[in-house]
C-alpha cells in the first residue's frame, strides 16, 4: 500500500466522484479508478459504490 494511494481515496470521498477528483489530482479517470480498484483488491473490501449517475 502507497500513501499516494491513500491520498487518491482521500480526494474521492471528498469529491464524491471519481472524475472530479481525478481531475483536481491532475490524473486520467481511468488512472484512479484502477489505483482504487487495486487498492480495494489489496485489502479485500470495497471502498466505493460504483455505478452511474442518474
Amino acid at each position: 500500500m502507497d500513501i499516494r494511494v491513500l491520498r487518491y481515496f482521500l480526494a474521492v470521498a471528498r469529491e464524491q466522484s471519481f472524475s472530479q477528483a481525478a481531475e483536481r489530482l491532475y490524473l486520467s479517470q481511468p488512472t484512479l479508478s484502477r489505483q482504487l480498484k487495486e487498492l480495494e483488491d489489496e485489502l479485500g473490501k470495497q471502498l466505493f459504490v460504483r455505478g452511474t449517475r442518474a
